[in-house]
């Protein structure tokens, strides 16, 4: 049994062997977790669909499919939770590219149950050690174009039923920023479970498929329906419902998406039961809908519907001062995820980019610090940044950031910042000091506005004596 200050967790089991299952599911549950099986992978998406998971524990060899090509795609989907794979036919090859891709452990069969226990509390550790959510949750960033994204969504929290539109530049974050809407509108309660948040990728989905996939088929609706499959607006009943990339919705489709959205009824393909649904539906896109209509590629009345609650997600080259706090969260969120220890980022890497702008947004950010985490020997102190994937696109307006690395050195910055705070506090220091203290000049050479020179000025007031005298010349 598990002790009263045992934290409990979700945790998912993929086995199609029942007696085995039976005795991981003890197991699980005598070191805290709760338990949901599923007996294939067409079962285990449909779990992953209506929930999330703190733990997955996956079997190889399954009736529809391998746990090895499985995956990859689980991980992607639900990056947060740790999988442990089970195996009869143990492929060290397989093991150890799983393992560097995230993988938590790999065990083969048969179990040992001392190793296997051993394992779930080591899984159980690692959940214990979570970084803390930030007071702004899921979204990270002080930038007033940010800001003002985070305000809009806290205002939708408060009503379930209007749809949201996410605008904005691939990877700039409106996956997240929906999954922070989800979470403010159903905040954890001791006596229920959270509700579903079900992301479908519009343009992933093929046409002929994507009425069934959207609100679900009866068997015998088309060739190959043996069975009755709940779709996506079936699965986030009462919870959220994302549509992502819905620009890209084919124009045959676009009425039927639209009737559904006006009334929020629907039918499975081939039912005649007429169902209503609850739950909050929230859209994104990357395209400029005005745009597309304007080509007769989008409907009109579509998006009137759709631009309800409008959200536009800024570009990182937009929230240039948001960058120092996104690469600490970003690596403290990587290292936790490979299990290793949070490296530090050298001034002249901090320096690079910082002058990058990063056409592929966070996502981008995002893909360089874990690629080059994973080049890093877990030894080296430092990051080894991988610059081959960040060609000079900085624009003139970050031309400031050529800080000499021996001045970033030198720097007199609080012994608590990071290097690359440490970097930012030292490029304000030396444009204060040549702009004479003013704050207006010194904004235009690092492309923000002096709104943020101001706030950077009340986090270090080391600086402010340098501003003091002069700045009412700015």
């Amino acid at each position: 049994m598990s002790t009263p200050n045992t934290k409990v967790f979700r945790c998912l089991i993929i086995e199609d062997d029942a007696d085995f299952a039976s005795m991981e599911s003890m197991v699980v549950a005598s070191v805290g977790g709760v338990v949901t099986l599923a007996h294939s992978l067409s079962e285990a998406r449909v779990e992953l669909a209506c929930g999330r998971f703190d733990l997955v524990i996956l079997d190889n060899r399954l009736p529809d499919g391998t746990g090895h090509e499985f995956c990859p795609q689980l991980m992607t989907r639900m990056p947060e939770a740790l999988v442990i794979m089970i195996t009869g036919v143990p492929e060290l090859a397989r093991a150890v590219a799983l393992t560097r891709n995230g993988l938590f452990d790999y065990l083969a069969k048969p179990v040992d149950l001392v190793v296997f226990r051993q394992a779930l509390e080591r899984a159980r550790l690692r959940m214990s050690r979570a970084e803390p959510v930030p007071d702004g949750g899921l979204m990270v960033g002080e930038a007033p174009m940010f800001q003002k994204a985070v305000a809009r969504l806290r205002d939708a929290a408060r009503h379930p039923q209007a749809l949201v539109l996410l605008l904005g530049e691939t990877g700039t974050g409106k996956d997240v920023a929906a999954r922070q809407l989800h979470a403010w509108s159903h905040p954890p309660g001791a006596t229920r479970a959270q509700p579903p948040f079900v992301p479908l990728n519009c343009s992933a989905v093929p046409s002929e498929m994507f009425e069934a996939e959207l609100f679900g088929s009866e068997r015998g609706a088309y060739t190959g329906a043996d069975r009755r499959r709940a779709g996506m607006v079936e699965a986030a009943e009462s919870g959220t419902l994302f549509l992502d990339e819905v620009g890209d919705v084919p124009m045959v489709l676009q009425s039927k998406l639209l009737r559904f959205l006006e009334s929020r009824e629907y039918r499975s393909l081939g039912g005649g039961v007429t169902r209503y649904f609850t739950g909050r539906i929230v859209a994104a896109t990357n395209r400029d809908l005005p745009e597309e209509v304007r080509r007769g590629r989008f409907r009109q009345d579509l998006l009137y519907r759709l631009d309800v609650i409008r959200v536009e997600m800024p570009p990182l080259r937009d929230r240039r001062e948001d960058l120092s706090m996104l690469i600490s969260h970003l690596l403290r969120q990587l290292s936790r995820k490979y299990d290793r220890r949070c490296p530090d980022l050298n001034p002249a890497d901090a320096e690079h980019l910082m002058r990058h702008d990063f056409p592929g947004n966070v996502r981008e950010l995002r893909n360089v610090l874990e690629r080059s985490l994973l080049h890093t020997p877990e030894a080296d102190p430092c990051l080894a940044l991988d610059r081959s994937w960040l060609p000079a696109t900085a624009s003139t307006a970050t031309s400031a950031f050529e800080v000499p690395p021996s001045r970033v050195a030198q720097a007199a910055g609080p012994g608590a910042m990071n290097p690359v705070e440490l970097q930012e506090f030292e490029l304000y220091k030396r444009l204060l000091v040549e702009e004479g203290g003013a704050i207006r000049r010194t904004a235009a050479r690092l492309g923000v506005s002096h709104q943020v020179v101001l706030r950077r000025l009340r986090r270090w007031p080391e600086l402010r004596e340098l501003a003091r005298t002069k700045d009412q010349a700015s």
